[in-house]
């Protein structure tokens, strides 16, 4: 991985010295001069790559960083030579930008109501939202309610699920957490995340995308998408979804969480991919540190464009308004065998 980055000290090359003064006595020629080492040099040559300048770096320049380690508190380590208020203006900065490219973000899970983005987001786990919204229509046909899917047949309930993949636990989940809500909660899905989690299937991540996009309670939703982006522009060095939940929460204001999740992720999916990043098409590379971790040329980074972006369906049969008004395409359905 080839990550741009300034050098806090610049590379030093040989330092160039003249032939040694000739004396009028060759027998007792002045030996060739060497050059004076810099005072308190710490060495670093041995750890140069071969076929690259050993960079020399002084003492005072490396008391000024310190060893790299995780994050051990909420607040993320900014990176190198960035103060903790340039990282928050920087990540406030990406994301205003992010709002202006995708103006119509939003969960991309076809929902009417809080019981079915609840059971969309469980099935979404291991694959795309794309085939839940594929699945899910048949499913709430014949299940529209908690209690009909408890009482539902599990092999029926497979049988719908099977193309989502990893369907015997998927159904043991759904149909799990509508029992719990038939006899905990009057069929009725609970709005605060303490009752959530405690529901078959539901984590954190679930839980916030409920809460976020069907109750309007903000919330953070850390997937393998916003994992990988927050720690590309470098807002974090955590790796648990929890602690990256609390590093990004504490750079913005909590009533932008939930959009602010939206736009990570849409941009995670379209432009800024896992393998091959489109750097050279990206909106925010100028305040990306990453940059150059994928393709650079123009040409070549919009044929990796995914989506509305590069001109394919969406991952919704039934997307909000604004998203067809910006262009975008609605997904097309499930095929049938035959």
């Amino acid at each position: 991985m080839v990550v741009r980055q300034d050098s806090a000290v610049g590379e030093q090359g040989p330092e160039g010295g003249g032939e040694a003064a000739k004396t009028r006595k060759p027998r007792k020629a002045a030996p060739s001069a060497k050059p004076a080492k810099p005072a308190k040099v710490v060495k670093a040559a041995k750890a140069a790559r071969p076929g690259k300048k050993a960079t020399v770096v002084t003492e005072k320049a490396t008391a000024a960083v310190p060893k790299a380690s995780p994050a051990k508190t909420v607040a993320p380590k900014p990176p190198k030579g960035e103060s903790r208020t340039a990282l928050v203006r920087r990540a406030r900065r990406i994301n205003r930008e992010l709002a202006e490219v995708y103006p119509y973000a939003h969960p991309e899970l076809d929902f009417e109501n809080p019981f079915q983005l609840l059971v969309a987001t469980v099935l979404s786990a291991q694959t795309t939202d794309l085939r839940v919204n594929q699945t899910t229509p048949a499913l709430f046909a014949r299940y529209p309610t908690p209690e009909d899917l408890a009482a539902a047949d599990p092999e029926d309930v497979e049988e719908i699920l099977r193309p989502c993949g990893f369907f015997r636990a998927k159904t043991k989940s759904v149909m799990g957490l509508s029992k719990a809500l038939t006899e905990e909660f009057g069929g009725e899905v609970p709005g605060r995340l303490e009752d959530l989690v405690k529901l078959p299937g539901v984590g954190r991540k679930t839980a916030f995308v409920v809460l976020g996009n069907a109750f309007g309670r903000p919330g953070i939703t850390v997937d393998t998408h916003f994992q990988r982006l927050v720690r590309r522009w470098q807002w974090t060095e955590e790796t648990d979804p929890e602690k990256i939940e609390a590093a990004v929460g504490a750079l913005f204001p909590k009533s932008d969480w939930t959009m602010l999740s939206h736009h990570v992720i849409f941009h995670g999916r379209r432009i800024c991919h896992a393998r091959k990043p489109a750097c050279g098409a990206c909106p925010i590379a100028p305040l990306c540190p990453a940059y150059g971790e994928g393709e650079t040329d123009p040409e070549k980074a919009k044929k990796l464009l995914k989506y509305e972006k590069g001109g394919f369906p969406g991952q919704r049969l039934k997307p909000p308004q604004a998203y067809l008004d910006a262009g975008g395409k609605p997904a097309p359905p499930l095929r049938v065998n035959g």
